[in-house]
């Protein structure tokens, strides 16, 4: 598929800027350990049950030291609505032992050391990069994966594929909240069932609308 050039890119993200100038992810947090947990609790969960569980959960414990102190088997019945919880919570645990064993308590503003972290891949690690330290990266989720290439922002069949190809054509200006305006595009708009190609307002320049 033809790809976009450089000034349909920044027409579509200059219209993502106009309408939502400042987006924001839609995790629950208060500080760098509440996001890395909650999007480590978000894989394969959607982020409005993670903040039912959260809520309660980050009352109780919204440190490394009070997550340790919980442990897993006091953890898990704050996530069990969450799917894969088991995992989870051994992955939440080890994580907050790891931050306080290697990082007194603190959340890395690297990639290579939040990938140190259990539970944490390149797709969290980029997360809390772009959300905590506003650092121009791009984590690509299955939005990403899906409706990058579609419109013709991305090549690539793979995250590590499509990420690299964002990176390298979006304008450095737009790459701090590139990521989120992706992600809801096609949370609401671009979806994969039914797109809702006759409102999009970026259906002019996009290389695959499906009016």
């Amino acid at each position: 598929m033809e790809l976009l050039n450089q000034q349909e890119i920044e027409t579509v993200f200059e219209r993502f800027k106009s309408r939502n100038p400042e987006p924001k992810s839609e995790l629950n947090w208060t500080s760098p350990f509440t996001l890395l947990v909650a999007v480590v609790l978000s894989a394969q969960a959607t982020d409005k049950s993670v903040n039912n569980a959260t809520k309660s959960l980050f009352a109780v414990a919204d440190t490394p030291e009070k997550m340790l102190a919980l442990g897993e088997e006091g953890l898990i019945p704050y996530i069990k609505s969450i799917g894969l919880y088991r995992s989870k919570a051994s992955h939440v645990i080890g994580l907050s032992r790891v931050l306080l064993e290697k990082f007194g308590g603190e959340v890395p503003d690297s990639r290579e050391e939040l990938m140190i972290l259990p539970g944490v891949g390149r797709k969290t690690a980029n997360v809390v990069l772009n959300v905590v330290f506003h650092k121009p990266v791009m984590p690509v989720d299955t939005h990403l994966l899906r409706i990058s290439p579609k419109i013709g922002l991305a090549e690539g069949t793979t995250p590590e594929q499509v990420e690299s190809s964002l990176v390298a054509r979006i304008p450095e200006k737009y790459m701090e909240h590139a990521h989120h305006w992706l992600i809801l595009h096609g949370r609401y708009v671009c979806t994969a069932r039914n797109p809702r190609c006759k409102e999009c307002f970026i259906g002019d320049i996009c290389r695959h609308n499906e009016i």
